[in-house]
């Protein structure tokens, strides 16, 4: 996996838990959700580059 990719999805996990943080702050359930929604978005891509890697190899 790219450096970038790396950087790209670690991004956007912490975005996304920021995101949830605040909704649970504010007790707005769909901004939490949204953050829960985004960072499972980058673990699904965060394990696509790593199934791709292990066929690179």
């Amino acid at each position: 996996m790219g450096a970038k990719d790396k950087f790209d999805n670690k991004a956007e996990e912490l975005a996304g838990q920021a995101k949830e943080k605040l909704g649970k702050a504010t007790g707005d359930e769909k901004t939490e959700n949204e953050g829960k929604a985004d960072q499972t978005k980058s673990n699904l891509k965060d394990a696509g580059e790593k199934v791709k890697d292990a066929f690179r190899d």
